[in-house]
């Protein structure tokens, strides 16, 4: 697990869904993994879900009392990048503002470099 300082950000509705979720699954060592995985429209597509452990390898980001982990292959095209949660009419997602995406599609889930 690497616990240096990373440079990603975690805006307040981020950090408050994360909690939020945490309480609803009623495990408190739950963190919230970033991953990313080719596919989707725009060519990478962006990975969420709760985890309980964390790898050796990990990235591992503490702030305002939640847990966020991310895999070291992700980690390279999420450097300066920020996490937040909108919820609207459209309904309710976590979406990554990556100042490294060359391309983003409308749906906010996917990028190119």
């Amino acid at each position: 697990m690497n616990i240096s300082v990373f440079p990603f950000n975690v805006t307040i509705n981020a950090i408050d869904k994360i909690k939020q979720l945490v309480i609803k699954k009623k495990n408190l060592q739950l963190k919230l993994r970033i991953y990313i995985t080719g596919g989707g429209c725009g060519g990478f597509q962006y990975g969420f879900k709760l985890e309980k452990y964390i790898n050796k390898d990990d990235i591992y980001i503490q702030q305002s009392g939640i847990e966020i982990i991310i895999d070291p292959i992700s980690s390279q095209y999420l450097i300066g990048g920020k996490i937040d949660y909108k919820e609207n009419l459209e309904g309710s997602k976590f979406i990554v503002i990556n100042p490294n995406a060359q391309t983003t599609c409308g749906c906010g889930l996917s990028f190119s470099i």
